[in-house]
């Protein structure tokens, strides 16, 4: 039973996270659901380029090829680093806390069991998991930061009166 909910927890929670971020999404007046697309829409993308780049310079084997055990899913053995699902799991979280901090927090707990459960699933070590929570925690204070405000400022403008 542990091993179907961790294999569920590592291939399918992350869906869980975008259904209730687009729910959340959905239910927003018209001008914060722009600011919240053209939000994810940026740093989405940034985000897994700046993994991409980074498991360039950092590379992690996964755990059943050091410990040479099969794992509960099956993966090639290509970088570990950095977790996809976990990524993306944070990522859309990220986007999510800097409009509602609590909902974003839940999201981050949900993505950080997903994480979790990859480690369990003998896919990833911890470090891919802090380092996927760490890269879209960071690229998406960077566009909500610096990049959204000349965005939202120009596409409001234009799009949602």
């Amino acid at each position: 039973m542990f091993d179907v909910l961790i294999i569920f927890s590592a291939q399918y929670l992350y869906l869980v996270i975008i259904i209730v971020a687009f729910v959340y999404l959905w239910r927003q007046p018209k001008e914060l659901r722009w600011k919240i697309a053209l939000m994810a829409v940026i740093a989405l993308p940034l985000t897994y380029i700046a993994a991409k780049i980074i498991s360039n310079f950092y590379y992690d084997p996964r755990p059943f090829v050091v410990g040479q055990f099969t794992p509960l899913l099956p993966h090639t053995a290509d970088n570990g680093f950095p977790s996809d699902h976990t990524l993306l799991s944070s990522a859309v979280a990220a986007v999510i806390f800097f409009f509602h901090r609590k909902l974003g927090f839940l999201l981050f707990a949900i993505a950080f069991v997903v994480g979790i459960s990859r480690v369990f699933a003998g896919i990833h070590h911890f470090a891919d998991i802090y380092g996927s929570m760490a890269i879209a925690s960071i690229v998406t204070y960077v566009v909500f930061e610096y990049i959204c405000p000349k965005v939202w400022e120009r596409f409001s403008e234009k799009y949602t009166n």
